[in-house]
């Protein structure tokens, strides 16, 4: 038996749930397929406040920005949630498969949605594989989704915006945070969160690297150094640092397994963060009806994640005659509120990327 549903998100993180409710909103049946039992991806573990516009929902912590989404869906007649469903293939007749509920099942749709997110990155260090090695959202989900405390004292590796939020929460958590180290020559996240930590007293050490993570049963510690220029370790810098955790906030990459599979025309582009796919100025790709939003096309913060949801949601029902005109207006507004997002100093390794993509005929 096949399912035909009318437009498919695949994925409810903040891309995929307002996907879904822009694509409802002008009158489209919508299918919500989401892996975990629980939507809202990354939102789910994030207690910090937006910042952004109130259309971002600035102010406003993570987690309760995930809430009120999730409530508006099941609100909602037009939205169909399918959780603890994996989706499988998307085939070249148009079928997508999906595991829902311990069985095969196979979908129709006449739009698609991916919004699967993103993975973290790892890093190749000796003794890399000792417990108490972690991603820094697996810490991010013990502390903020499962209640633990998940170490006593952590070295955090990444001064990205990631590590600097979770290194805070982990000070909050009533865990002593060692250090932050980066290995590039300046913070990546953005100043306040690196000003919150170090308030906090927990020193951020920039051109630093780790050496090895050593233990013997389980993680005791681990050696640091400062690099040079050429990003090798200055001898004589080296730092022992005892803890049982190291937090490895290296970088997501995207999660585009399914975009391969369904033959979009893909291009590495490391400014954001991995292969992504060609997409339109409505994030269509280069396989028509199929579209892409939020960290799959490439890596942003959760405020850009949620309009491209918005604009591939308008875009993809607008395209199947919902209300075009409305449809075409509201595209143009998330289309706005896309570039102020990625203005600024912030937004330079975006534009980047972006300028990279259309150089190569796609637009970002």
């Amino acid at each position: 038996m096949i399912k035909d549903i009318e437009i498919l998100v695949i994925g409810a993180g903040p891309a995929g749930l307002c996907a879904a409710l822009a694509a409802s909103s002008l009158g489209a049946k919508v299918l919500l397929c989401e892996r975990d039992e629980h939507p809202g991806g990354q939102l789910v573990k994030q207690t910090h406040k937006f910042f952004g516009s109130e259309k971002q929902h600035a102010g406003t912590r993570g987690f309760q920005i995930g809430d009120m989404l999730l409530d508006s869906v099941h609100n909602d007649p037009n939205i169909e949630l399918w959780t603890d469903s994996t989706v499988l293939g998307i085939y070249p007749d148009g079928i997508i498969t999906c595991e829902h509920n311990g069985r095969h099942c196979k979908i129709r749709p006449q739009r698609t949605v991916l919004a699967t997110g993103a993975a973290e990155k790892f890093l190749a260090f000796p003794g890399n594989d000792l417990p108490g090695i972690y991603g820094a959202g697996a810490v991010q989900t013990l502390m903020n989704v499962g209640g633990v405390k998940p170490a006593e004292r952590v070295l955090m590796v990444g001064a990205g915006n990631i590590g600097l939020i979770v290194s805070y929460q982990l000070k909050q958590a009533g865990v002593d945070v060692a250090a932050v180290i980066e290995a590039t020559p300046r913070i990546g996240g953005y100043l306040v969160h690196a000003s919150k930590i170090r308030r906090a007293g927990i020193p951020i050490k920039t051109c630093h690297t780790i050496l090895e993570a050593y233990g013997t049963d389980r993680l005791e510690g681990a050696r640091i150094a400062q690099i040079d220029a050429n990003w090798q370790p200055i001898p004589g810098t080296e730092e022992n640092i005892k803890c049982d955790v190291i937090c490895l906030a290296v970088g997501l990459t995207p999660l585009s397994e399914l975009c391969w599979q369904a033959g979009c025309k893909m291009a590495y582009i490391r400014e954001l963060s991995g292969h992504v796919p060609y997409v339109d100025e409505n994030l269509e790709t280069t396989v028509p009806g199929l579209y892409c939003a939020g960290d799959v096309d490439g890596i942003e913060e959760a405020s850009a994640a949620m309009v491209e949801g918005r604009l591939a949601g308008y875009c993809a029902a607008g395209s199947l005659g919902y209300k075009t005109a409305e449809a075409a207006e509201k595209a143009a507004e998330a289309r706005e509120e896309l570039a102020a997002l990625r203005s600024g100093p912030m937004g330079e390794k975006i534009r980047a990327g972006q300028q990279k993509v259309a150089a190569m005929g796609g637009v970002k």
